[in-house]
């Protein structure tokens, strides 16, 4: 059965501490990735803020629950390391948002999924992470003991049971930081302006890291989620309603200076685990990026210690391979993860994405 979206009056709305701690669930990967793409690209970080904080409202109270707004982590995290500039990823964005609609709408998203394989989507999630991890060692390498200190921190964080709150731990300590450095803020609202960061440039590159995003956003963004709807709320959601949704998103964002976004099984997963059982929790994290949107200065971000972000991404790129590894069993699923994300990480992921689900269907058709 399709999924009938809720208006916000029938919709059960609940604004406690239980749902602001379950927004807060989603944010323990959101909130670095955005520090990080800001500090690393010419991306005007207050109008993504804007962006993550309409669509958090707009999508909770949409769907009736606390579904996750999350950036689209291949192609970010490809903007991160230097593998595609912000034009290019707003080119990206807007040509993905273009293809979700579109798959939406005619229903294909299922045999999307089959063709390309969830080993080979895991593996684009293991060649980011260690796309993200050969920067973060970068970064690092630049104060080796602010980054040995952080590391302490995410490590003790872990021992005592908190491991998914340890990068918002380094967050706030290198927000504080930044903020000793260059002052508190002015808070000022965004600028309006149709791409204010650069318009959009169609690469090669664009397109190779497009077609890895789908792969991944197909599987975990669309069908994994779809299931956990229904394993965790008890509501019936179709992955081609999310397809449309994200589609949707993405073709709005990227012009008024966001990102490309995504709803994520992760994200989900973090909010319930955390305590998210109505769209509250949405509303609640969308005042909250809309908040921070008004003081992400410029000169607070370019303060924020280096080292830290090293940090941030090696925190990120230990989740995005620890995913990417969960739910693999068998030799031959693991051989396309590592071989996957090894080529990726060697050649593009792009090249690797290709590569693997045409051996993947070989393989498939030859059983």
């Amino acid at each position: 059965m399709a999924h009938q979206p809720r208006s916000a009056v029938d919709s059960d709305l609940e604004f406690s501490v239980r749902e602001f701690a379950g927004a807060l669930g989603d944010s323990v990967t959101v909130l670095p990735l955005l520090v990080a793409l800001g500090a690393t690209t010419s991306v005007s970080l207050p109008h993504v803020l804007v962006g993550f904080g309409v669509f958090q409202i707009v999508w909770g109270l949409y769907y009736g629950l606390p579904l996750s707004v999350e950036p689209m982590k291949a192609l970010v995290g490809l903007a991160i390391v230097g593998s595609l500039s912000y034009p290019e990823l707003a080119a990206a964005g807007l040509l993905a948002g273009v293809v979700l609609l579109v798959a939406g709408r005619l229903g294909v998203v299922g045999r999307l999924q089959r063709v390309v394989g969830e080993p080979v989507v895991r593996g684009v999630q293991l060649a980011v992470a260690l796309l993200l991890f050969e920067a973060a060692v970068d970064l690092s390498a630049g104060n080796p003991p602010v980054a040995a200190a952080g590391l302490a921190v995410v490590a003790v964080l872990a021992l005592v049971g908190v491991r998914h709150s340890s990068a918002l731990v380094v967050l706030a300590l290198g927000a504080i930081a930044a903020v000793a450095a260059a002052g508190v803020p002015t808070p000022r609202a965004p600028e309006l302006a149709v791409f204010p960061a650069g318009s959009p440039t169609l690469s090669a590159a664009a397109l190779e890291g497009t077609v890895a995003q789908l792969g991944m956003t197909v599987g975990n963004a669309a069908i994994a989620t779809a299931l956990l709807c229904g394993d965790l709320y008890d509501r019936d959601v179709s992955a081609d309603a999310l397809s449309k949704s994200m589609g949707v998103t993405c073709l709005a964002a990227v012009p008024i200076g966001g990102v490309p976004m995504c709803h994520g099984s992760g994200g989900l997963a973090g909010k319930y685990a955390f305590g998210a059982r109505t769209a509250g929790a949405n509303v609640l994290l969308g005042l909250g990026y809309l908040a921070l949107a008004l003081v992400a200065a410029g000169s607070v971000l370019a303060a924020f210690p280096v080292a830290l972000l090293g940090v941030l991404l090696v925190v990120i790129a230990l989740e995005l391979a620890r995913a990417a590894f969960d739910p693999v069993s068998g030799r031959r699923s693991l051989a396309f993860v590592l071989g996957v994300g090894v080529v990726g990480l060697a050649v593009n992921v792009g090249v690797a994405f290709v590569l693997g689900a045409v051996l993947f269907r070989v393989l498939a058709r030859a059983e």
